[in-house]
This record gives C-alpha cells, structure tokens and sequence, in this order.
C-alpha cells in the first residue's frame, strides 16, 4: 500500500521560491520524513508549468539506477540526456548512494545547463557539509515530520480534542500511518530510528561504541527538555560502568544531531543578553520516536508538548534558545531577524497556582517584546496580564504565530 501524498506547502514554497535561481538544492531532514515524496510532488507541479521541459529523475533507491552508483556513469546519463533549447531539471533522490557524487554535482551545476534537486541521507548531506561538498552555491531545505496541521489534513480530520490526543500518540512520522494497530506503528517507527538514523550516524563516523550512541540517544530521549550537560552524561554513564570521555561523548552528541535526530538548544542569559555555555537542552525530532524506543509507562505529556512546540518552532524558521533569567527558565526565546517571543509550555493550567507558577518568568521580562504561555485549553485564547494564554491544538493548526 502506497503513502498517500498531501501538499506541504510550507515547503512546496521554498522549492517554488527556490526554482530557477542558480544554485544546487538540497532536501535535507531526519530519515523517512518525506523528503522524496515532496520532491515528487514538486516535479508533478513543474511538468504541469514547463510541459516542453526535460526531466531527468534518477533514484537510487531503485535498483533500476543501480548501473549509476558511480559518479562517471551518473554523470554520463545526465549528460546523454541533455536537451538543448528548454529548461533542464536534474533530480537526484538518495544522491548519497552514488560515491563522490559531488563530483558530478559540481561539474553539472559549473555547466549551467541544469536546474538541481538533489535528497540524501542526512548524516551525508548536512548543512555544514554542503560548502565543502559543493564548489557552487547551494541552498538547503530542512523537511521535518509531519506537523500535527499535516496529520489533520492527511487523515481528514477537524481540530478536535480527540485529532490532537491521536497525534500525541501517533506523532509525525508519515509512513507508520499505513499500519493499524499501536504496536505495527510503533515497531516500525523503532526500527526507522535504529535501522536508518543510528545505521546512518555509525557508518558515516565509523563509530566503533555503538551500544554506547544507542545508550546516549535513549538518554536523551528520556530526558528531552531538560538542561544536560557532557560533564553530567559522563558521570551518569560513568556510574553505570561505561568507560567514556567527555569528549567522545561530545562528538557523539554533535553526530546525533548532524542526523537530525535532535536538535540542541542552548541557553540564552535574558538579562546579560549572552549566550550561556553549559547545560543545553536536547528536543526530539518527532516524538514517537521516545515512545518506541522507551515505551509508554512514564509518557511525561508536559515534556512531549515542550517537544512538540520546540519542533514547531523550528519548523516555522526560529532559531529558539533556552531563556534563564534571576535563575528562573524560560522554555523559549524564539528569534526570526527582528522578532522575538517568549514561550512557555505547560501541559495544563486548570489550577490558579499552577497558572501564576509558570506566569512568573514571564512577567520579569522587563522588555516589550510578545510573551506567551502555550497549554491545553477547553475555552478560546486570552490575555493574563499581558502575557496571551493560547490553546495548543490552535497554536499548531494556524501558521501565525
């Protein structure tokens, strides 16, 4: 049974934006998240656009393109099937199976007869790769899982409670939707984690200690949303047997997150205006990974929620950090060029204490930029001293922040 396909639009934008303009484009984001099916998407939109143009798709999942796993072949292909006089679009899904498929890349792009589209694995194709991957300019999309807006629309469903508490459950990884029951949908959720994204970190860095990444990732699935520090993870783990240095653990943390199997999130002195250099904070890129690597018997929804936001956040192009100020925390200092908002997230505010408890950073923020706190309401959106108190499952379905 074939994924049914939605149109992401957030995305689709970026590519469209991105059409025509002479750099090399690169679908990045965490395995299985949709990278491929957007770029089949795109194409059908530039078929419909340009119909006397010339598309040249290879994906190198397919073993019909199997001969092309050498970049002299590749390059040979595209070459061969160069038309002169119309728009020629390259797209190159899984490029990375193809060994020293810069090269082709390179020589394709320093052509100028081509616009690129290229997807691969992520721990082979990251952002801080691609200027030394690629002599020309490239510009990078970052894809995500699905955003609980996407679950809405692929399964059809109107904002409800009942839409939001499935995605709590099922979270944003696309192809686990096709299986019926809980337990199929998490077992292949676990095995997209442990098959793909820790294969792909292990063999890009030939790590040699993989019990050790799998017990860090299991960690910091377990811990999401809370400050960790190399210094801490080493004296845990020490405790635990494992003969480990902070160094080793601080490159396998930078190999977690170059997967984009999560994201780091460093902590922001609010009143110093400075970025702090110990304690990040580690977010999940979907998660249902933490549930079918760690189970459900402390699912802990006021981190999941942090989780989610955090996800949001990013997906909607902030850069979010960790706010502390007179030694209490703020969840978020979101910043997009001029703009800045602080964020909150509580899993629930019914209480009057519980309310006035995770007001009270927000309201020694002396500056007059946005403040909110983002939980779960039964009733509309409203201020409290001028902070705004919104519902979760609004914030998510509207692109507005």
């Amino acid at each position: 049974m074939q994924m049914k396909l939605i149109k992401r639009e957030r995305y689709l934008r970026q590519l469209r934006d991105s059409e025509g303009v002479p750099d090399i484009k690169v679908v990045t984001g965490v395995r299985r998240c949709g990278k491929s099916r957007l770029l089949e998407i795109f194409t059908d939109e530039l078929r419909g656009k340009y119909p006397d143009a010339n598309f040249i798709c290879i994906d190198f999942s397919n073993l019909e393109y199997d001969n092309l796993k050498e970049y002299h072949a590749l390059n040979g292909y595209i070459e061969k099937r160069y038309t002169a006089g119309v728009k020629n679009f390259v797209f190159i899904d899984e490029v990375q199976l193809c060994p020293k498929f810069e090269l082709t890349v390179n020589s394709l792009h320093v052509s100028g007869k081509y616009d690129i589209y290229i997807t691969g694995s992520n721990a082979f194709l990251l952002g801080s790769d691609l200027a030394t991957l690629f002599t020309g300019r490239s510009f990078s999309i970052e894809l995500f899982p699905f955003s609980y807006g996407e679950y809405l629309q692929y399964h059809e469903l109107e904002n409800s409670n009942n839409a939001f508490d499935s995605y709590l459950e099922d979270g944003g990884m696309a192809g686990s939707y096709l299986y019926k029951t809980r337990k199929a949908k998490l077992d292949y959720v676990a095995d997209v984690f442990d098959t793909l994204v820790l294969r792909d970190v292990r063999q890009k860095y030939r790590i040699r200690n993989a019990p050790l990444l799998d017990k860090l990732s299991d960690f910091l699935m377990d811990n999401i949303s809370n400050q960790t520090s190399v210094r801490s993870l080493e004296h845990r783990l020490k405790m635990l047997s494992e003969n480990v240095t902070n160094v080793t653990l601080g490159k396998y943390l930078a190999y977690l997150c170059n997967a984009f199997a999560f994201y780091k999130v460093r902590r922001y002195d609010i009143r110093g205006k400075r970025y702090l250099v110990t304690n990040d904070k580690y977010y999940l890129s979907d998660h249902s990974f933490r549930y079918a690597r760690l189970g459900k018997k402390d699912p802990d929804y006021g981190r999941i929620l942090e989780n989610i936001v955090a996800i949001e956040l990013l997906r909607r192009g902030y850069k979010i950090y960790s706010g502390e100020l007179y030694n209490k925390e703020i969840d978020f200092v979101a910043i997009k060029r001029d703009e800045k908002i602080y964020i909150q997230v509580a899993q629930s505010i019914e209480q009057e204490d519980t309310l006035k408890r995770e007001t009270a950073p927000l309201l020694q923020i002396k500056d007059a930029y946005p403040k909110m706190l983002i939980t779960r309401l039964q009733y509309p959106s409203f201020l409290y001293e001028g902070i705004k108190i919104a519902d979760i499952r609004t914030w998510l379905s509207d692109d507005e922040i």
